[in-house]
C-alpha cells in the first residue's frame, strides 16, 4: 500500500468505462485503462497530444483523479523532461480553507479564469509548486501536481535534483511538489502558462492501468479532514509517509 491511509476507489467509481467527451471520446483517466494516442508533430516525439481545455474546465476533484496516469512534459532547460503524474491533490474556492482562493488574492486573477493554465507558487518561501487550473472561468479551483514517476531525461531530471547519476533506482527523485518542479526545470516564470500547448504542457499518454486511491490532503494546516489527495496505488514514486 502506498503512503498515507487511503481507500481504493477502483470498484466505486461510477464513471468507470465511459466515454470522455474531453478526450474526444477516449475513456476517462480514471478508468485505468487509456486508448493509445498518436504524438502530434508539434509535441516531441512519442509523447503524446496535450490535454485539450476541455479537460480541465471541470471539478477540479475530477480532474485531479483523471490527471492520473498523464505525462507531465517539459520543454523547459535545454532538455525535454517527462514524468507520469502518480499523485494529485484538489483545492476548491473560498468555501476551501487550504484553498489559495480563501486567503491569497494574488492568485485570484488565475484561480477565477479558464481552466487549463499553470499556477505556479513558492510554498513556504522554499520550494516551487506546480499547479493546474481548474474548471470553468468563474470557478475558482485548481489541481497540485504532488508527484510523478520520471519517464524522459531523467539524467537531466537527476543533474538538476543534484542527485548521483550512478545511483540505482530513482525514488525520492520527483515524489513532491518540490522536487518535481526542480527536476523539469519549472520556475516562477511559468505561472500563468498555457499548459495546452507550449513548453510546459499535460499529455494524454498511451495507455495503462493502475488503481487509484484517495485519502486527506498531506503538508498543510487547513482543511486537513478533505479526501481531496489522489494517487496511483503501490506507485514507487508518490510522496512519502508523514
Amino acid at each position: 500500500m502506498p503512503p498515507g491511509r487511503g481507500t481504493d476507489d477502483r470498484r466505486r467509481d461510477p464513471g468507470a468505462g465511459r466515454a470522455d467527451p474531453a478526450l474526444g471520446g477516449a475513456r476517462d483517466p480514471v478508468t485505468r485503462r487509456r486508448r493509445a494516442a498518436p504524438a502530434t508533430a508539434a509535441g516531441p516525439s512519442g509523447l503524446g497530444p496535450p490535454l485539450p481545455r476541455a479537460f480541465y474546465e471541470r471539478p477540479a476533484p475530477v480532474v485531479a483523479r483523471a490527471l492520473l496516469g498523464c505525462l507531465l512534459v517539459s520543454r523547459l532547460g535545454g532538455r525535454t523532461t517527462a514524468g507520469r503524474i502518480v499523485e494529485t491533490e484538489a483545492y476548491l474556492g473560498p468555501e476551501d480553507g487550504a484553498s489559495h482562493a480563501a486567503f491569497r488574492p494574488s492568485s485570484f486573477d488565475l484561480f477565477y479564469g479558464p481552466g487549463g493554465h499553470a499556477y505556479v507558487f513558492r510554498a513556504y518561501g522554499v520550494h516551487l509548486c506546480l499547479n493546474a487550473i481548474a474548471g470553468a472561468a468563474g470557478t475558482p479551483g485548481c489541481v497540485l501536481i504532488r508527484a510523478v514517476a520520471p519517464v524522459r531525461g531523467e539524467a537531466a531530471m537527476r543533474r538538476r535534483r543534484g542527485q548521483n547519476l550512478g545511483q540505482r533506482g530513482r525514488r525520492r527523485l520527483t515524489d513532491g511538489p518540490g522536487k518535481v518542479t526542480q527536476a523539469l526545470a519549472i520556475s516562477l516564470g511559468e505561472n500563468g502558462a498555457d499548459l495546452t500547448r507550449g513548453p510546459l504542457t499535460i499529455r494524454v499518454a498511451r495507455s495503462g492501468r493502475f488503481v487509484v486511491a484517495s485519502g486527506p490532503r498531506i503538508g498543510i494546516s487547513r482543511a486537513r479532514s478533505r479526501r481531496l489527495r489522489f494517487w496511483i496505488r503501490d506507485s514507487l514514486d508518490v510522496s512519502p509517509p508523514r
